[in-house]
């Protein structure tokens, strides 16, 4: 009986100090766009970001992305708004927040059905509805409260128009750099925003 106690005991220690296997880490999931979607990468001071356009579901935000684009607007913007937690906001300053002049506001596409959740791209605009130009903002977590719940001002939602197929760390970083009043004290460029 004592030695059968013992073996228990000796068993018992030798799992408590066995070396535990690593876990096992999976590589991130390769996400891919959906056929007829454009991809583009946006170069910033902090990295590079892969986004998928939903030219699919948001045409209208994705023609006004793309036209500024074709019209070289977002390099030498910044990120002027980041909010740990919530969102990082460009596409429409200069360093200085110099606000750039832009092509007419768009329809605003928050009812497409597409969230807020983390990763996403939607447009920025201001309390009016339909006053989104060319900024826009990337999702560092899941941000129901912007998505589309109504048709009054506060319930109307923001247009989701992408997601980050990669780099979404480089989002992750911009929402830590140091800020005073959401500005970053130091600023984060778009370098510039290419067609894959």
């Amino acid at each position: 009986m004592v030695s059968m106690l013992t073996a228990t005991l000796l068993m018992t220690l030798a799992l408590q100090v066995a070396p535990k296997p690593a876990p096992v880490v999976q590589p991130p999931a390769v996400l891919e766009p959906a056929p007829g979607n454009p991809v583009a990468v946006i170069s910033t001071s902090r990295g590079d970001l892969t986004v998928e356009l939903f030219k699919d579901r948001a045409p209208v935000p994705v023609e006004n992305f793309l036209r500024c684009v074709a019209d070289g607007f977002y390099p030498g913007t910044i990120f002027h708004r980041v909010v740990k937690n919530f969102v990082v906001q460009g596409g429409g300053y200069l360093e200085g927040m110099i606000e750039k002049p832009t092509h007419e506001p768009i329809q605003n596409e928050a009812t497409n059905g597409l969230k807020n959740r983390r990763g996403t791209l939607a447009m920025a605009r201001t309390q009016t509805l339909r006053s989104a130009t060319s900024q826009f903002y990337i999702n560092v977590a899941n941000n129901s409260a912007l998505d589309h719940r109504g048709y009054t001002p506060s319930d109307f939602g923001y247009a989701v128009f992408g997601r980050v197929l990669s780099g979404m760390e480089v989002a992750d970083k911009i929402a830590d750099v140091a800020t005073k009043a959401e500005n970053p004290i130091e600023p984060v460029t778009i370098k510039s925003v290419t067609l894959k």
